[in-house]
């Protein structure tokens, strides 16, 4: 039988470090942009100065360098889907 042993400090050095984990800051929401079935595709600023977006009707979410806020309008005024209910 063989035994493992984990020294306090070690156990302690991991504890700090799980306890400075520091979660990234939120996107900051952009514009809110409404499609013709009423939903709306939300654009965001990500921590690293790039764009994302999401659409509230059909979920597509969309992230690259590329993504700017005529990529959100282009999609909002194509997608044909209503909102989609909130599941609780």
């Amino acid at each position: 039988m063989t035994a493992t042993v984990t020294s306090i400090a070690a156990f302690a050095a991991a504890a700090a470090a799980e306890a400075a984990y520091v979660s990234p800051p939120a996107p900051a929401l952009l514009a809110s942009i409404p499609t013709w079935a009423g939903a709306d595709v939300h654009v965001y600023e990500d921590p690293d100065g790039s764009l994302s977006s999401t659409c509230t009707g059909c979920g597509e979410y969309a992230w690259t360098l590329l993504v700017t806020p005529e990529f959100a309008e282009e999609h909002a005024a194509a997608c044909l889907r209503p909102p989609r209910r909130r599941v609780a």
